[in-house]
């Protein structure tokens, strides 16, 4: 657990291509739940932000975070979404590969709903596809992978949905590949670093093609409408 943190924190053109998709979403205060390590936060966070929250359980990774140079609007907090102040509102609730570790996902979002300000979103990336889980989904604390359906069936009832789609179709082909080809469970470091070198790029050009129908993770974007009540 947390060695797929240090990989993927690495991963720039991957966080570029998630970054591009979040931009026109990322406004006013955010919590980012799972901070992990704080690569997401130095990826999407560019300092305009009212207040950037780092939510994190594990006293180690937030350790990390603070521990690391980082704008001054965040706060770092020791914790999960229960210990949040419940009068506390933001205006994007950030899960970036990190709903796929909580077993009660539903309720986990039906809380998170609460936590929105009206016009506020909840952001979900995770990994997709169930028929990939391995051994090292397992290994990092999975409980599962989503399809689109999968993840539309536990959006907070009353939420608008703004975007359900997949992302990274070279990527999706390469672990079924590594899986059912080459029997890994899981990726080297060079296979990484050759994903997020050559396949993400490749994969920014052809999702738009197949019109976000395939892909290694699934986004999901909820918004929390003037008529919706908590």
């Amino acid at each position: 657990m947390g060695s797929e943190l240090e990989i993927f924190a690495h991963a720039k053109h991957w966080k570029s291509y998630v970054e591009s998709k979040l931009r026109p979403y990322l406004d006013g205060d955010v919590l980012e739940v799972g901070a992990g390590i704080g690569g997401t936060t130095r990826a999407l966070n560019d300092g305009r932000h009212g207040r950037w929250v780092c939510l994190e359980p594990d006293a180690e990774f937030a350790k990390k975070i603070g521990g690391s140079p980082h704008f001054g609007n965040c706060e770092v907090v020791l914790g999960m979404l229960p210990d949040v102040n419940p009068e506390e509102k933001f205006d994007a609730i950030l899960y970036i590969d990190v709903l796929e570790h909580i077993k009660e996902d539903k309720n986990e979002l039906v809380l998170a709903a609460e936590h929105l300000k009206t016009n506020g979103v909840i952001v979900v990336l995770a990994p997709a596809f169930p028929w990939l889980f391995t051994p090292f989904d397992e290994a990092i604390g999975h409980f599962r992978r989503y399809t689109r359906k999968s993840l539309r069936a536990i959006a907070p009832q009353g939420l608008r949905e703004e975007k359900c789609i997949y992302l990274d179709a070279f990527g999706v082909l390469a672990s079924a590949g590594n899986l059912f080809f080459l029997h890994a469970a899981s990726a080297t470091a060079g296979q990484m670093r050759f994903w997020d070198g050559y396949l993400v790029p490749l994969s920014q050009l052809l999702d738009p093609v197949l019109g976000f129908s395939l892909g290694r993770s699934v986004l999901g974007i909820w918004r929390k409408t003037p008529s919706h009540k908590s």
